[in-house]
């Protein structure tokens, strides 16, 4: 077992975090928490449903992955990588969510951290990232993992008005 394969676990405060890899048990929380995230600031999409009812089909069975953060063992934040059938990406870093229960936690960088190096683990040399600028934390966040800009790349979202990519130095 490699160290991807295994559960990471940080203290924040008095809370215990776990990233952990997707289990069915937390299919339902994986709709959820990114159904909670869109439907504030955005409209659902056909491309949404596709992939949150049916992450096992959309995502796990084509090769990707799918990491939960477990917060004193609740699933309250979730990072898919899902793999892409794409000349320039290997993986997209899609359906990144947090609960605002433990917003401002690190638990997102936490999901991102695992993700990327999961797809490191991989050999992967490029990862895709599709989002809205009016989401800033998590566009910071994204700066802060080493993305930077791309343009023109064709999206089956209407929200996404930002690309951005993370080139990883194998």
């Amino acid at each position: 077992m490699n160290l991807f394969e295994q559960t990471r676990k940080v203290a924040i405060g008095r809370k215990h975090v776990e990233i952990v890899a997707y289990q069915p048990k937390y299919r339902e929380a994986f709709k959820a928490l990114n159904v909670e995230w869109i439907s504030k600031y955005f409209t659902m999409e056909e491309s949404d449903y596709k992939a949150l009812d049916n992450p096992e089909g959309y995502i796990l069975d084509k090769g990707g992955y799918i990491f939960f953060a477990l917060y004193d063992g609740e699933p309250l934040g979730v990072c898919a990588l899902i793999k892409m059938d794409d000349r320039e990406y290997d993986f997209e870093l899609a359906k990144m969510a947090v609960s605002p229960k433990v917003q401002g936690k690190s638990i997102g960088f936490l999901l991102a951290s695992a993700v990327i190096d999961k797809a490191k683990s991989l050999g992967a040399k490029k990862i895709y990232l599709e989002s809205n600028t009016i989401l800033k934390p998590a566009i910071n966040l994204y700066y802060k993992l080493g993305f930077q800009k791309v343009e023109d790349k064709p999206t089956p979202y209407t929200r996404c008005n930002i690309q951005i990519e993370l080139v990883i130095n194998n």
